[in-house]
């Protein structure tokens, strides 16, 4: 009886032994396939690594980057349009507004810079149209009647046409300041401002007959001058006439 527990401890004894060997191995094989696993992770991840969100926030910030500098040139392309077309007002027709649609898309701030920019331009274009306005009437100006026709077409309009006739001080002082020269005034219109001297009144009668009388004493001292003689003889017939 003692023997047969004997044998059946003895027998029973090897076989925990191998289970103990068995639980190790399960074990190491575990740990084993824990160690491959993490390893092919691993190399997966090396070969094909993940975005991480600091990649992706400057790729966005690239974008962002590009769009800002792509309306940033849209804007000053439109600028550039808007100043040609200013810069050319012929272009549009006359009474026509141009149309403000491209400046709905812009800032605040561009839409002031650009305010700015059109109303130098409008400037600049005023100043010139107002330049090139003065000098077109100093043409026509100096295409028009000359300072003596005026005055001797007034002195022909108080002879023959005194109800339209009206006085000009301008006409007269002229006529007054040359009457003693035959090339500016010839004798036939002498004789009509002769008559219209009569009615000289006030300072200008007394100037008159003193540059007369002046040009009477030059004549004496020039006596072979056929110029002055002949300013010294009208001087004498307005002194005659005024004195």
């Amino acid at each position: 009886m003692a023997k047969d527990k004997s044998l059946k401890s003895g027998s029973n004894h090897p076989k925990r032994k191998e289970l103990g060997s068995n639980a190790s191995d399960v074990q190491a094989e575990k740990i084993m396939e824990a160690e491959i696993k993490k390893k092919r992770k691993k190399m997966a991840i090396e070969e094909d690594p993940v975005q991480t969100p600091h990649v992706t926030i400057t790729a966005d910030d690239k974008k962002q980057k590009k769009d800002t500098k792509c309306k940033k040139k849209g804007v000053k392309e439109q600028t550039q349009t808007k100043q040609t077309e200013i810069s050319d007002p012929p272009s549009l027709p006359e009474g026509t507004h141009k149309p403000e649609t491209e400046e709905e898309d812009l800032s605040p701030e561009e839409k002031r810079v650009l305010e700015r920019k059109m109303k130098k331009i409008l400037k600049k274009e005023e100043k010139k149209r107002l330049k090139a306005e003065g000098e077109t009437l100093q043409k026509s100006e100096a295409s028009g009647p000359t300072a003596p026709q005026q005055a001797l077409d007034y002195l022909t309009c108080w002879a023959e046409n005194r109800t339209e006739w009206r006085f000009q001080k301008t006409r007269q002082t002229w006529l007054l300041q040359h009457m003693f020269n035959s090339e500016k005034i010839p004798d036939d219109k002498f004789s009509v401002l002769l008559l219209y001297l009569e009615g000289l009144r006030g300072g200008a009668r007394d100037t008159t007959v003193q540059k007369a009388v002046a040009l009477v004493e030059e004549s004496g001292q020039a006596p072979e001058d056929m110029v002055v003689q002949q300013r010294a003889h009208r001087a004498r017939e307005v002194i005659q006439l005024l004195s």
